[in-house]
């Protein structure tokens, strides 16, 4: 046994041992954060296309020595834990048996925005974090976490790509859904709470590791396009707001968050650098390290460095305000910022080129190597890797999580109108729906064909937006957040035609006035079933939401707000704060 292996030494005792006796190109492997597929009956993956990843599994282990990875996908429970047990053992076969750090985005909730997160399928199903806010339960975001924490555990996961603290200040920005909403002081005391419940009091053997992102804030977008895209790189603060953004990420240092993401987005017309905040050293390493005292692990947003193939199409690197660099200049350029690692990235004959070369020292890579080095041993995971396959599909989408996940989508339901007292509703009303599963309905009155035939209509909408060519983009929601033309027409005269409840998804702020004007109720949702709204709709179940954000009145109003300045736009339709009891 070398010393690096006894548990009865401290971490730094056991970096101290191991790190000497790494290789560079060892080394250069700890500093990439990639992407990994599974096989469905959890088998690694050894052959690829490249039409999704570029390397198999062998190849980014053995070949690469990465051992940061994402898993893309959704599987079962008892395949995830199959497939994270392959894969350590791999890593265990390899000369220093370093173990691998197994990560995931979102998995617990009813997104289907594969760029961000992944639909709970398994797992225990809860509102998004906006709903969260909407409750406004520091405990209850507490105990959310400490569930996620237990699912994840169970099936291999040691870091959450999460939370997500940006302040939704623009309201057509496509990443809302998954932020605690538009107020500071809220997301603050809510980030606080999360980080508690996924890595306890301190990190340690039985925590998950939370990488907050986007630091320093992704909210203020221009146009509220998302800089994942070349078109949606600015970053603009005409408000004056630049410090707001940053108050949620202090309040997650304070708690303790062991790894930060920076945002693509790139700064204009402040004082820092006009580049991508991944190479921004005035914001990594003068901000996030030197004023704010952060000294964890800095991973950047995916995909900085190289082109990639998202669905077929080609997509640049992020690399915003520097896409004159090569690669080997984009990799030191970061570096030299302060970031430790590169997310979704598998590079690192980059960082072994730039040491012999000279242009970075490796005492520079060591300052990285071992913060990560560092907690792997926090996290227990060289002396406890594998993973109890049964006790995975015991704990995964167990009967009181999941029940307590139904009992947060009901509460973060926010009733926003409710004419003439309509609900909540009695007795077995014929009615007739649109967007809700007839099967569901008819456990609450006789489902009808059409309008004309009903008591009461209920329908469900999402927030609009606007497609866009590309696929990969077509999944961020961007652009226009009014009903227009022949479709607000149609809802409109179905509104009239019999008193509806308007159910509606709010991913991000919708623009309803004349939904909100024609319909007999609103119920604002950040993700629900069917039977969640329903429940409230007849009175089985107390909605307690209030908005995390405001609806505004017209999207004149919306270009005309500053993207810094939460709930910035004349007129809205409901105010942030805005919720009803029933």
């Amino acid at each position: 046994m070398h010393p690096y292996q006894d548990p009865s030494l401290t971490p730094d005792q056991r970096v101290d041992d191991l790190l000497p006796r790494m290789t560079l190109e060892e080394k250069a492997g700890q500093m990439f954060h990639d992407m990994l597929m599974m096989n469905a009956d959890g088998s690694l993956v050894t052959e690829t296309d490249g039409s999704m990843l570029p390397f198999t599994t062998p190849e980014m282990i053995e070949g690469k020595h990465l051992t940061h990875f994402n898993l893309l996908g959704t599987y079962g429970p008892r395949e995830m834990a199959i497939w994270a047990n392959n894969v350590q053992k791999m890593a265990a076969d390899t000369r220093l048996g370093i173990p691998v750090s197994l990560s995931t985005d979102p998995r617990h909730s009813f997104t289907d925005n594969v760029g961000a997160s992944f639909n709970a399928g398994a797992f225990s199903a809860w509102p998004e974090p906006l709903g969260m806010a909407a409750i406004n339960d520091p405990e209850l975001v507490e105990e959310f976490a400490d569930i996620v924490r237990r699912e994840y555990l169970a099936v291999g996961f040691r870091v959450a790509l999460h939370p997500q603290i940006d302040l939704a200040s623009e309201p057509r920005w496509s990443r809302q859904n998954g932020t605690f909403g538009s107020d500071a002081k809220v997301t603050g005391e809510l980030v606080q709470a999360y980080v508690r419940g996924l890595q306890g009091k301190k990190l340690g053997p039985h925590s998950v590791a939370t990488m907050v992102k986007h630091f320093p804030g992704g909210g203020p977008q221009k146009d509220g396009e998302d800089p994942h895209f070349a078109h949606g790189k600015e970053q603009i603060y005409p408000g004056g707001m630049r410090d707001l953004h940053l108050e949620p990420f202090k309040a997650a240092i304070a708690a303790g968050a062991s790894q930060m993401m920076p945002y693509y987005g790139q700064p204009i017309g402040t004082d820092w650098e006009e580049v991508g905040f991944g190479f921004n050293k005035g914001v990594i390493q003068g901000l996030l390290r030197d004023r704010l005292g952060f000294e964890g692990i800095v991973c950047t947003d995916w995909g900085l460095l190289t082109e990639a193939n998202i669905f077929g199409e080609p997509h640049p690197a992020r690399a915003w305000g520097v896409e004159h660099l090569s690669r080997p200049e984009l990799v030191a350029k970061s570096l030299d910022a302060g970031c430790d690692q590169f997310g979704g990235e598998a590079c690192p004959e980059e960082i072994v080129e730039l040491v012999r070369s000279g242009r970075i020292s490796e005492e520079r890579i060591d300052v990285s190597v071992r913060r990560i080095l560092r907690e792997k041993f926090v996290l227990g995971l060289f002396d406890s890797r594998y993973v109890d396959v049964d006790l995975a599909e015991e704990t995964v989408g167990r009967a009181d999580f999941k029940a307590a996940g139904e009992r947060a989508q009901r509460r973060s339901l926010t009733v926003l109108s409710n004419r003439e007292l309509a609900l909540p509703l009695s007795g077995r009303p014929k009615l007739y729906v649109e967007n809700v599963d007839a099967a569901v309905a008819g456990e609450y009155g006789e489902v009808v064909a059409t309008p004309a035939e009903a008591d009461f209509a209920v329908i469900r909408l999402r927030t609009p937006y606007e497609e866009r060519a590309n696929k990969f983009e077509s999944f961020f929601h961007s652009g226009t957040l009014a009903f227009e033309g022949e479709e607000l027409a149609r809802i409109v005269g179905l509104l009239d035609s019999v008193p509806t409840l308007v159910g509606i998804n709010l991913e991000r702020a919708a623009v309803i006035p004349e939904i909100a004007e024609h319909a007999a109720a609103v119920i604002a949702d950040f993700g629900a079933s069917d039977a969640a709204l329903l429940d409230v709709a007849f009175g089985r179940a107390k909605a307690e939401g209030r908005l995390p954000f405001e609806l505004p009145r017209s999207m004149a109003a919306v270009e005309a707000a500053r993207p810094d300045v939460p709930n910035d736009t004349e007129n809205p339709v409901f105010p942030y704060g805005h919720g009803l009891e029933l």
